[in-house]
């Protein structure tokens, strides 16, 4: 019984081995005859040369396209952010031949070095919130159609509509400005003047007061002329022929009471470094075209600010603004 037993199982043996064999024939001839009928009706595969390349390729550009579009946006570093309080930071940039050329002319009052000053030291909070006040009140008798207006307080140009009025004309005037007003004015002035005499190098009376110097008052209103539209790269040399020096005095923050208005000066390869506006800072530099800047569109809110500048031309000066002779003008 055990050799029969045996030779059975044998047998069932074979039988499986020789089922598996008729079934991977039959696999086999399924696959290839799929293969047949594939090429017969589409063709043999294609196959491109250098397939791998091109495959990583189109891996690798969006890659490259995701650099090149960042590059071409331009880098952004801060000299100065909102919620920082400076005592003073400097950064030296190199002063522009059209710059070395124009000061060469008056030759005490040429920088040491080129470069932008940020300090929320000069100014107390106090004076600032005079001059703020000073800002509102003036220029709620104006207003531009567009996004800017600005009230200077030397030639009494005041925003209206398209156009400017002068605001010692207005009765009103005599409400809003008085001496005090204007002598905080002068304490000011007086002391950016100093300070920028002591960050370029230069004595203090070989900078004079120039014009314009203005307060302004900037939102998100569409631009009606091109006064409005102050978001454009501009030299202030150029813009203004007497500038040798320019600073701003802001007088109000950014990220409280309003959105966008950084200011940018824009350098090689499109780098950008942002002064962000806070309340009493001051921010001074060259006016000639190493100092090339822009203020980025205001979101919401109102930015206001306060332009002093300063010339090396005794031609060029102004006097500070006299709250009384306006008046008996």
């Amino acid at each position: 019984m055990t050799q029969e037993t045996k030779k059975v199982k044998q047998k069932q043996v074979g039988k499986e081995k020789r089922s598996q064999k008729k079934e991977k024939k039959t696999e086999e001839y399924v696959k290839k005859d799929t293969t047949d009928n594939v090429k017969l009706k589409y063709g043999p595969s294609i196959r491109f040369p250098y397939q791998r390349v091109w495959s990583r390729s189109a891996l690798i550009f969006p890659v490259l396209f995701i650099v090149w579009y960042g590059s071409r946006q331009g880098k952004e570093i801060y000299l100065a952010k909102q919620k920082e309080i400076l005592l003073s930071r400097t950064l030296n940039v190199g002063c522009s031949s059209d710059y070395k050329t124009e000061t060469s002319k008056y030759p005490d009052c040429a920088p040491e070095k080129c470069g932008r000053i940020v300090t929320d030291k000069l100014v107390s909070s106090t004076e600032t919130d005079v001059l703020l006040k000073i800002a509102v009140s003036g220029l709620n008798f104006g207003g531009s159609d567009g996004g800017a207006s600005i009230l200077d307080l030397h030639s009494g140009a005041l925003s209206k509509g398209q156009g400017f009025i002068d605001i010692y004309t207005l009765p009103e005037a005599k409400k809003i400005f008085n001496s005090a007003d204007f002598a905080i004015y002068k304490v000011v002035k007086t002391k950016i003047q100093h300070a920028v005499a002591h960050n370029f190098g230069i004595p203090s009376n070989k900078i004079f007061l120039t014009k314009p110097t203005f307060f302004s008052q900037m939102t998100n209103v569409s631009a009606k002329t091109i006064h409005d539209e102050y978001w454009h790269p501009h030299i202030d040399k150029e813009t203004y022929e007497s500038f040798h020096y320019t600073t701003l005095l802001y007088l109000n923050d950014f990220g409280k009471d309003f959105e966008g208005g950084r200011f940018m000066f824009i350098d090689k390869n499109n780098v950008k470094t942002i002064v962000e506006p806070r309340k009493g800072r001051v921010s001074m530099f060259t006016s000639g075209s190493e100092n090339l800047h822009v203020v980025e569109k205001v979101q919401s809110g109102t930015r206001y600010a306060l332009t002093i500048s300063f010339t090396c031309d005794p031609n060029a000066a102004i006097s500070d603004p006299n709250h009384r002779l306006k008046q008996e003008k």
